[in-house]
């Protein structure tokens, strides 16, 4: 008997995908494509652009995250009322079949805001007097004033906010955005994490890519020092080396692709070669020395603590999107005020105020807002009754997800307005009421994206960020 010959003893699976038979593996593809068992974005290289279902307004994203739960009477709400009345209890029927974290409905008192309110820009809107570097960029906000969640929890309430479900394992809004268009950069992730001092309590649950390519999840920098830990070369390790290494590696991983037909084999392919490329470009973008002293100065840098830590990233996200990464998250965690809100207020807004006032200015000056979509979110806001205190400035504000406040500017969205209102205790959004699910869906149509048609297929089902539901707010496009 003549043997066969190894080359030719391959399974039908085997044959199609080899990479000698690259037009059976084209043919395979073209297969799988139609019959929905992969989606086909999801199959291309992670850096080649992609096309949205429509005109996008939106190219980049840098979402500022501010967990722990900002409080809108404080900052974006004025409540005239809530002042008034002070000291006085809130009617039973408001706690009624509701759940809180902490509260004592009979231990707790309403309280307004211990700041004053102030008009900003042409468009005369009303925002806290510890925010006047975010004021004096008005003009270009759209302030939501009626969002609403379901969670009133920390870690489920982020999760919700972050990837449209309230249970972990789900992409992120970001991934889903790196997911449809793809990145323009070649030597940096698409998606990129900056946090500063603790992050978010569901940690990397907030910035994954659950049943995603793991390509689209954020991938967390260093804003000092070596961007991504064990980025570089080990003593003694030249370029060449490691080139050689790589491509041995490389190899055997086609190989084991080629066998398994596993797309995570591929994605990692793809980050050994991504992390090649980016030690040459990373540390080039965290070295802030070739930037103008004012710039430095308006972004704080220079500042102690935490101060200068937050105007960093912002800096380095504003350097990011310059460089064609899709999606920035800015993660700060320091705004869970049970007590003393009157003093921990005060120094987180000292802490973000001028950085990002300083990164919607810089980003307007160099051409940049119009198709970057700046976000301040935070998973649920606060109560408008103090928590089982009396009034004063060791009090504080329990949880709240009936009514909060948002902002956005650039990237389309039209500046200079406020959507929507909640009651005079500032306690239920009762006007134009935005869910984080509307959110969602408002977003994805500034990237050119109908949410109901982003999805991927998982386990026979295609599934959405938006799955539960949404509604695009017409009102937030220009």
């Amino acid at each position: 008997m003549i043997p066969i010959p190894n080359e030719l003893a391959l399974s039908r699976r085997r044959f199609l995908t080899s990479a000698s038979s690259g037009l059976g593996a084209l043919a395979l593809s073209s297969l799988l494509k139609r019959d929905r068992l992969f989606a086909a974005a999801d199959s291309e290289n992670s850096l080649e652009l992609k096309r949205p279902h429509f005109r996008p307004r939106a190219k980049n994203c840098i979402f500022i995250f501010l967990a722990g739960g900002t409080s809108q009477i404080e900052l974006f709400d004025p409540k005239p009322k809530l002042i008034e009345m002070t000291g006085q209890k809130l009617p039973e029927s408001f706690f009624q079949n509701e759940r809180f974290s902490f509260i004592k409905p009979d231990q707790s008192v309403l309280m307004g805001s211990q700041f004053k309110y102030r008009r900003y820009g042409r468009c005369g809107m009303e925002m806290s007097e510890l925010l006047p570097h975010v004021g004096s960029c008005a003009d270009e906000i759209t302030l939501i004033r009626s969002m609403y969640t379901d969670q009133f929890d920390h870690a489920p309430a982020e999760i919700m906010f972050s990837t449209g479900s309230e249970l972990p394992g789900r992409p992120s809004t970001g991934a889903w955005v790196h997911y449809g268009l793809g990145s323009e950069s070649s030597n940096l992730p698409g998606y990129v994490v900056l946090m500063t001092g603790r992050g978010p309590v569901s940690r990397s649950s907030t910035w994954g890519s659950g049943f995603l390519s793991t390509k689209h999840a954020g991938v967390l920098f260093n804003n000092q020092g070596e961007p991504v830990l064990n980025l570089s070369n080990p003593p003694g390790i030249t370029t060449e080396m490691q080139r050689a290494q790589l491509d041995a590696i490389q190899a055997v991983n086609r190989h084991r692709y080629e066998a398994m037909l596993d797309p995570e084999i591929n994605s990692r392919v793809a980050a050994y070669e991504l992390a090649f490329r980016m030690q040459a470009a990373a540390p080039e973008l965290i070295d802030l020395g070739a930037e103008r002293d004012h710039t430095q100065a308006a972004y704080g840098i220079e500042r102690a603590g935490e101060a200068g830590g937050f105007g960093r990233n912002c800096l380095l996200a504003r350097r990011l999107v310059e460089r064609g990464v899709r999606f920035v998250s800015i993660f700060h965690r320091r705004w869970d005020q049970h007590g003393r809100l009157k003093t921990d207020l005060e120094e987180n807004c000292r802490v973000v105020d001028q950085p990002i006032g300083a990164l919607l200015q810089d980003l307007k000056q160099r051409g940049l807002l119009d198709d970057t979509l700046v976000v301040w979110g935070t998973e649920f806001g606060r109560t408008p009754v103090t928590e089982n205190k009396a009034p004063g400035p060791d009090a504080g504000r329990d949880h709240h997800r009936f009514g909060f406040s948002l902002w956005m500017a650039g990237g389309g969205a039209k500046g200079g307005q406020v959507i929507g209102k909640t009651d005079e205790f500032g306690w239920h959004a009762i006007q134009d009421r935005v869910h984080v699910h509307d959110f969602h869906a408002t977003l994805l149509h500034l990237f050119g994206f109908d949410h109901l048609k982003l999805s991927h297929r998982i386990q026979g089902l295609d599934v959405r960020l938006t799955n539960q539901s949404g509604t695009v707010v017409d009102e937030v496009f220009a």
